[in-house]
């Protein structure tokens, strides 16, 4: 085998959390080469996920603030046209300059950028493609993850899409039917509602946004209802057939009950995620996994076979792209040496529709089911001086700390900018911050952050603006 096809780590995914663990560990010394399939570095996040997703909610937002918001500002717009074409041009531009940005990144930290399919074809080999082998002191598994699939329910990527299919579409359906309730659901079925579909989201639980403060998930509800949302909740799907106008799907109650049928043009399935470890070769390496296809790791992400390291959505817990950032970090540190560490304790979720969710640490409902006696501080946007001059005053910031120490525990946001207010959330939990340290650090004023501040007060005492 050549000089060139040595390596201290090969890493087999090009997402977030395999080319940050390759850049890093190429930072810290190691020889790294990294095998991704997709012909495009950045995975699911940057490709067909996050990146595209973000910059159709921003477009989307911009088209519906024409549409009578920018008239409160005393801004009148006659009338504003879609031009689907060009909006979803610039979401292409978008993905493509930072999916670029990554392979620049790699030529300048000396990272081998290899196009191809990966598989673990024995100790310490990885072959691309068949044909080509490298041989690595240590492999990393960060191949991501891909749709989950809903019996009876068969994607097409046309009438019957996902997540991708999604992102594509070449018209606005007059009605589309979101399956599943989670923060890929809302958050495209958001963007085509602001284009000027009807969206009706089928959930199989009685709730929105599963896992996350039940408080959030009952008042965002409120807000997408106002916006015209329409929601069968408790409800699953037991059928669908396409036909030459749409999609004709079959619903009956979660918990039994007689079934009906729903009219839709496009039908987009967002019931999770699931490991894409297709053609990895770990069942023939005896890498463990689950009956999910959860590669299981200890807590350095080593598999159970020698050399073999997994991280991001392949391994337990959330899928999210900076999840899987931090363990390409620790890992990579480890790898040279280092001491490498993830605190999932302080892991945000942001949903990004209108008003935004986020969230760090303990929910309520934990909480309680915990036993841990907890305080809660809570303020409403509406009392923001910044919320009210710039016109958006719904949701709120809540803050959860225990009841004996005063340590925050977690934080809860919903209104506008909540995927960035909540950083300061994360800064002040990963320092172990208590709600006084919060409520005694200095916040600018006029700015949204003051809200985290009197949320932080009301732990304790009281808020000074409500």
């Amino acid at each position: 085998m050549s000089e060139q096809q040595q390596y201290d780590l090969v890493v087999i995914g090009g997402g977030p959390g395999g080319y940050v663990c390759a850049i890093k560990a190429a930072q810290l010394g190691l020889k790294v080469a990294c095998v991704e399939k997709r012909g495009s570095l950045g995975g699911t996040c940057l490709n067909v996920g996050c990146i595209p997703s973000k910059a159709l909610l921003q477009s989307s937002e911009k088209f519906e603030e024409t549409q009578g918001e920018l008239a409160n500002h005393g801004i009148k717009i006659s009338k504003a046209e879609l031009d689907l074409k060009t909006m979803l041009g610039r979401k292409d531009e978008v993905v493509k300059s930072l999916t670029q940005g990554v392979e620049g990144l790699f030529k300048k930290n000396k990272v081998t950028y290899i196009a191809g399919t990966g598989k673990i074809t024995g100790q310490g080999e990885v072959t691309v493609d068949g044909k080509d082998k490298l041989a690595a002191k240590h492999i990393v598994i960060a191949t991501g993850s891909t749709h989950a699939d809903l019996p009876g329910v068969e994607i097409d990527e046309k009438k019957i899409v996902s997540s991708t299919g999604a992102l594509s579409l070449s018209k606005v359906p007059k009605h589309m039917v979101v399956i599943g309730g989670g923060y890929i659901g809302l958050e495209m079925g958001a963007v085509w509602h602001r284009l000027g579909a009807e969206v009706t989201v089928v959930e199989y639980l009685d709730r929105l946004l599963p896992g996350m403060d039940g408080e959030l998930g009952k008042n965002f509800k409120r807000f997408l209802d106002k916006q015209g949302f329409n929601f069968k909740l408790g409800t699953k799907v037991t059928g669908a057939k396409t036909t030459k106008s749409g999609v004709t799907l079959t619903v009956e109650p979660a918990k039994g009950g007689d079934s009906e049928e729903i009219q839709a043009d496009v039908v987009l399935v967002a019931i999770g995620r699931k490991p894409f470890t297709d053609g990895l070769g770990a069942e023939d390496m005896g890498i463990e996994m689950d009956k999910r296809g959860v590669i299981q790791v200890d807590d350095h992400f080593r598999t159970n076979v020698p050399g073999v390291y997994a991280i991001g959505d392949v391994i337990p817990g959330p899928m999210l792209a900076h999840k899987a950032e931090e363990e390409g970090v620790a890992l990579a540190e480890q790898l040279a040496g280092h001491a490498g560490h993830v605190n999932y304790e302080t892991c945000p979720g942001i949903v990004y529709t209108w008003p935004e969710i986020a969230y760090v640490g303990r929910s309520e409902d934990e909480l309680k089911e915990r036993g841990i006696e907890y305080k809660v501080g809570k303020f409403y946007n509406a009392a923001n001086s910044r919320a009210r001059a710039n016109g958006f005053t719904e949701g709120f910031i809540k803050v959860l700390a225990d009841a004996k120490t005063d340590r925050v525990l977690g934080v809860h946001a919903m209104g506008p900018e909540a995927g960035n207010l909540i950083h300061e959330a994360v800064m002040a939990m990963e320092f172990q911050a208590t709600s006084e340290d919060m409520a005694r650090a200095f916040h600018g004023h006029p700015t949204l952050n003051e809200a985290v501040k009197e949320a932080a007060m009301a732990v304790t005492g009281k808020p000074i603006h409500s």
